[in-house]
């Protein structure tokens, strides 16, 4: 029988196809009859896979999370321009393209690291106060400041000199537009360029392979075991480091209160100034849970409470 207790923690959703972001989360909220849903990190209605869903308690570590690298693989075609920088977009531009393999492997080398990008007119960032899609939806361009992301690699997976398609895989920081790096990699090239797919594979610190897709999360609905598919809110916080706490430490805890580094299970050399931690205990003196998380003061030589999820 399916736990009948609220909901806390992640679902990993192998998004569709032509679903927003938006609407999986309203599609679970009506599957599994719980209000308090958000997600991580948008994908675009045509990009599929990971999207790391947060239920219940697990929505207020949305702010928090260490980990917002990203990996995708994208399809790309060579000789098309487009309004929006994908196949879906209204044609400016197209022509046969004349590029080797080689040549695409040498362009590459430009897009990784520290690179500037300047976001697309179809996307989400505000500029005034008004987000860029609406503005190229009413035919308006206006000037974008470019960002600095990181794109950690980027790998050729396939390429068709005849047709100029094939498909890339690019491990990037939070706000890489893969599109717009397909863009400027086609204007390097001096061809053009669009992308034709995005699947993402990695974010938040999982895989495709943790994913569900819908009609799976149904079926463990129906079947009473939904708690199957739902990773503990702690995993999110892998990266950081674990701090237990005694019983009474636990209660102070609870109630909001400081804790001394001096009285920790680890020596308060072992933290840096500022830095996040993870708080394990158990307020009953029973098996150490995962309470909340913790900043570090070194000035005060205390651990004070960031948020709490128990």
């Amino acid at each position: 029988m399916e736990n009948a207790a609220p909901l806390n923690g992640i679902i990993i959703v192998d998004k569709p196809t032509d679903f927003t972001s938006f609407d999986v989360c309203a599609k679970l909220r009506g599957m599994l009859k719980t209000k308090k849903i958000g997600h991580t990190g948008t994908l675009d209605p045509m990009a599929t896979g990971v999207l790391t869903v947060m239920l219940g308690n697990a929505t207020k570590a949305l702010d928090l999370i260490p980990i917002h690298d990203k990996e995708y693989i994208a399809g790309f075609k060579l000789g098309l321009t487009t309004d929006t920088l994908d196949i879906w977009g209204e044609v400016r531009e197209s022509r046969t393209p004349f590029v080797k393999e080689d040549e695409i492997l040498s362009s590459l080398t430009r897009f990784t690291g520290e690179i500037e990008q300047i976001p697309p007119m179809y996307s989400a960032v505000k500029i005034d106060g008004k987000r860029l899609y609406d503005i190229a939806r009413s035919g308006e361009t206006v000037e974008r400041p470019s960002r600095t992301v990181t794109v950690y690699s980027l790998e050729l997976l396939s390429f068709c000199e005849e047709t100029g398609e094939g498909e890339l895989r690019c491990s990037c920081s939070k706000g890489t537009y893969i599109r717009t790096l397909i863009a400027d990699m086609g204007e390097l090239l001096s061809c053009g360029a669009v992308m034709t797919k995005l699947r993402r594979t990695n974010a938040c610190g999982f895989g495709i392979e943790n994913a569900f897709t819908l009609s799976e999360l149904q079926k463990l609905k129906d079947e009473g075991s939904i708690y199957k598919a739902i990773i503990p809110t702690e995993r999110l916080f892998d990266s950081l480091k674990k701090v237990g706490i005694t019983a009474p430490q636990a209660v102070r805890y609870s109630n909001g209160g400081e804790l001394s580094l001096d009285r920790l299970n680890r020596p308060p050399a072992d933290f840096a100034d500022g830095e996040l931690v993870t708080v394990y205990g158990s307020p009953t003196g029973g098996e150490r849970q995962f309470m909340g998380l913790s900043v570090v003061s070194r000035e005060k030589g205390m651990l004070l409470v960031k948020k709490r999820f128990s």
